[in-house]
């Protein structure tokens, strides 16, 4: 069944940066040396180790325990024995406490067993015994956003990766729909919903078509950046409207993205933990642009080398252009949230210092959320945030980066939403 549609206003048309690899299947990555950790990959508090260093573990055993209700366990991605426990280099240029294996040989799996017709209780536990979280970059626990605060008539599926470059999702739905429409089943019955919705943009017409076959109704979503935002996904997928500070849950709707359903599949049907994911690595900086089966921790130095190496790039990023985060090295690794790794060119990248202001209003126009981000920098750099938030809206803000996109003079827009929501939480 397909469902039409509505549009949500301003936000902006970019182009799609996908060619390189959207029609490349996914790889599996070579075993690296020496795989990552890192105990934070979730929104909440970071997972408590339970593994001691020296300690052999099999792929998929638990070495770190959820430490709080909003937080997400973390399993072994590969076999191997624990070589260090504490900080280590982020890629951003701060230390994040981390568990170091060094993988072996070894092939026995520490998976669960299946569930068959398992209860909505059963489902939920499973999921969080799994560890799996929200895979389009947000990283919430998934077991959390199974116990709405409300009751929820509608479970949207996300498959519009509407970021430049990224293809991982669309490469996963165009194998593995079977996969992801199960774990949506499970999904929709751990929530107790009956509607299943799944959202596609219009430029992956082979993912669309595999799936106008199931039962879900697909929403063939136009190609618009920020489509993927979960507020602007909800209005355009059931025409309601997320109001400031409420959840989907307040209007009936809960997110999942694709591939946290495919995880979910694998949790409930193989025991099988969040321990691997499909990484685009694109952009004009990589020789050979690929998209990646990688076990969470593995370095983004194996990344490069498996894609033939750097060439002539100048900026790194970790997910993509418009949302991810720079990089000032190849100490990142791969987590549960990483959609992808960008080595762009200067070709790629504007590195023009920044202009005065010249109140052109761009930023207010285009704004999915039709705020007043050139309000947001002018207060943050007189460190006023109170009024950032009254003037500027800055706590309505979806940290989508339109407004730096668009503004001409290079104001580094989404840079002071960020710093001034930071400084509010702070004192909150």
């Amino acid at each position: 069944m397909i469902v039409k549609p509505r549009a949500f206003s301003r936000g902006i048309h970019i182009a799609g940066h996908k060619s390189p690899t959207e029609h490349l299947p996914a790889e599996r990555l070579p075993a690296p040396s020496e795989l990552v950790l890192p105990l934070s990959q979730s929104v909440g508090a970071p997972a408590t180790p339970v593994v001691t260093v020296g300690q052999t573990i099999r792929r998929g055993e638990c070495i770190a325990t959820r430490s709080g209700a909003v937080s997400a366990d973390l399993h072994a991605s590969m076999a191997g024995e624990v070589t260090f426990i504490g900080p280590r280099p982020d890629g951003r240029g701060g230390m994040t406490p981390c568990i170091v294996i060094a993988p072996s040989a070894a092939r026995e799996d520490a998976f669960l067993a299946p569930l068959h017709d398992p209860s909505p209780e059963e489902i939920v536990a499973r999921i969080g015994e799994c560890g799996i979280v929200g895979m389009g970059g947000a990283g919430f626990p998934t077991q959390v956003k199974l116990t709405p605060p409300a009751p929820v008539d509608t479970l949207i599926l996300n498959g519009a990766e509407c970021e430049p470059y990224l293809t991982c999702d669309d490469v996963l739905m165009q194998t593995k729909s079977e996969e992801i429409v199960r774990g949506a089943k499970y999904l929709a019955k751990a929530l107790g919903v009956s509607r299943v919705l799944i959202a596609i943009e219009k430029n992956k017409p082979e993912a669309i078509g595999k799936f106008f076959e199931t039962d879900l109704e697909v929403v063939v979503l136009k190609k618009q950046y920020p489509m993927g935002a979960e507020k602007q996904l909800i209005y355009c997928c059931t025409g309601r409207k997320v109001p400031l500070g409420k959840l989907p849950a307040n209007v009936g709707v809960i997110v999942q993205n694709v591939a946290t359903a495919f995880a979910v599949c694998e949790a409930v049907e193989q025991g099988k933990p969040l321990i691997e994911r499909i990484v685009t690595v694109s952009g004009g900086g990589i020789a050979q642009p690929k998209n990646l089966i990688c076990p969470v921790g593995a370095p983004l130095s194996a990344l490069a080398e498996a894609c033939g190496g750097e060439q002539n790039a100048v900026k790194l990023v970790a997910g993509g252009p418009m949302t991810g985060a720079a990089l000032t090295g190849e100490e990142a690794v791969v987590t549960k949230t990483t959609g992808g790794f960008l080595f762009l060119t200067r070709e790629e990248t504007n590195a023009d210092e920044p202009t005065p202001c010249i109140n052109c209003g761009r930023c207010a126009d285009a704004c999915p959320m039709k705020l007043m981000p050139m309000q947001t920098e002018f207060y943050t750099n007189a460190k006023e945030y109170e009024n950032a938030a009254k003037y500027g809206g800055v706590l309505a803000c979806i940290e989508c980066g339109v407004c730096s996109y668009v503004c001409p003079a290079r104001r580094p827009l989404a840079q002071a939403i960020k710093t001034a929501k930071a400084e509010l939480r702070r004192k909150s």
